[in-house]
């Protein structure tokens, strides 16, 4: 879990995060590595002391290994901090710092103890391989922050000159000499270091860059969200209780409880009321929708009989059923498939299949509905013989508000929630829903619930 700022100004947060990151990240690479680092440490003591003193190489593996913990204690004590202000950062960057001073200075005495009880002909080529080395592990993992990478890099390369340098002073051999040539041959050396260290803090503040307009495209993105479904919740809730109000004026117009209604009106009060119910249905989809968004679906878990419950919505849903001109056939039965789920939900989910069926048969063909045991699951499948679906749909199918059709003319209204509700409802059950389609020949909607 990444660290949180939570004091300061919104400005000065967001100036932290990316010192933040760095710091993290520095931390996190100087852990992955330390194995690596040990390992490399141990050799070079272990070489040190067989071909030249144990006691000079015992006593700096010590030194290193103390800079090891030190550093492991502060990587491990950034990583675990939580809450991160000002006075973090700059306690983070000073423990850094002193870690780095003290390690790389503990490393260079390493190499030139052991340069200077060589000959100068040996030319020194433990001693600055170690160095090198050491110079070129920086630049490829150090490179989050380029004072920490130049004060490492600053004092490897005072003890790679310090050692030629020694040699000159102490021999002070002529210009032809091959000390000279040595001498001259690090300076390219350092060419190549330097050049190495541009080139990966080049690539890392391009990461870093790339990072930030990531992070605030995916801030941009959750405002948005949040905005909308702020804009939902609200919209949903002020539109229900006028809707509320006029389904009531209109069923009591229709009823005849405020008198005949004359033959003429009969017709557009039949409409206002359908669509009234209709857009009541909208605002409980919306309403829904925005509780399972922000994690507030509640679930009346149950032993169900999940035979008697589709027995009991096939049988609410015939009138309709019979508007569209479609049959529903079933095989289930009561008494042989038990789940634990909340009733309303699931009849909720199958009621929403099998009005999409009867909707996309364009009245011909029949709706079967099939519940079958399949090892530790029940399947319901809910199909249909009507247009089908075609292929790579299951996207838009499933997503807020997916129509396939989505043009003004198309034949067949809704406002594609309700696909994307229940399988949102579906797997609030740890449960799967899927289909099968083929165009012109029909859709197979599957739900498989564990059985109990």
């Amino acid at each position: 879990m990444r660290g949180i700022l939570d004091k300061g100004t919104p400005s000065e947060v967001q100036d932290l995060k990316p010192i933040r990151r760095r710091i993290r990240e520095y931390a996190k690479v100087g852990i992955k590595l330390f194995i690596q680092r040990l390992v490399i440490y141990t050799v070079a003591a272990g070489l040190a002391g067989a071909y030249y003193d144990w006691l000079t190489a015992a006593v700096f593996y010590v030194l290193v290994m103390l800079c090891e913990v030190y550093d492991g204690y502060t990587f491990r004590s950034i990583l675990a901090l939580r809450v991160w202000r000002q006075a973090d950062v700059r306690a983070s960057l000073r423990k850094i710092y002193l870690g780095t001073i003290t390690s790389s200075i503990a490393i260079s005495l390493f190499a030139v103890s052991f340069a200077l009880q060589q000959s100068s002909e040996s030319g020194h080529f433990m001693p600055m391989f170690i160095l090198v080395s050491a110079s070129i592990f920086a630049t490829m993992n150090n490179h989050q922050f380029i004072p920490v990478l130049a004060l490492r890099l600053s004092i490897y390369i005072a003890a790679i000159i310090f050692i030629p340098t020694y040699d000159l002073w102490v021999i002070a051999p002529p210009l032809s000499s091959e000390l000279w040539l040595n001498f001259f041959t690090i300076f390219f050396v350092l060419g190549f270091l330097f050049e190495l260290a541009r080139t990966f803090l080049t690539g890392y503040s391009a990461y870093q860059k790339s990072h930030l307009k990531l992070e605030e495209e995916h801030e941009k993105t959750k405002v948005a969200y949040i905005a909308k479904t702020q804009f939902l919740a609200t919209v949903s809730h002020e539109l229900r209780t006028p809707l509320t109000s006029i389904k009531g004026g209109l069923s009591l117009v229709r009823s005849g409880a405020l008198g005949d209604v004359p033959e003429k009106m009969r017709v557009p009060f039949e409409i206002a009321e359908r669509n009234s119910n209709r857009l009541a249905d909208l605002v409980d989809d919306l309403l829904l929708l925005q509780s399972i968004e922000s994690g507030r679906l509640e679930l009346m878990m149950e032993t169900v009989d999940l035979g008697q419950l589709v027995l009991e919505t096939i049988e609410q849903f015939e009138p309709f059923a019979k508007s569209e001109n479609v049959v529903v056939n079933t095989n289930a039965k009561e008494g042989e498939f038990w789940v634990k789920c909340d009733a309303k939900r699931i009849d909720q989910v199958i009621k929403n299949l099998l009005s999409n069926a009867a909707k996309f048969s364009n009245g011909q063909g029949d709706i079967t509905v099939s519940i079958e045991r399949k090892h530790e699951h029940i399947r319901i499948s809910i199909a249909d013989q009507g247009i089908g679906i075609p292929e790579g749909s299951q996207d838009k199918i499933f997503a807020e508000f997916g129509q396939i059709d989505s043009s003004d003319t198309r034949k067949h209204k809704g406002t594609g929630l309700g696909l994307s509700i229940s399988k949102r409802i579906i797997e609030a059950h740890d449960a799967r829903m899927n289909y099968t389609s083929a165009l012109g020949k029909g859709t197979t909607f599957v739900i498989e619930m564990l059985s109990v």
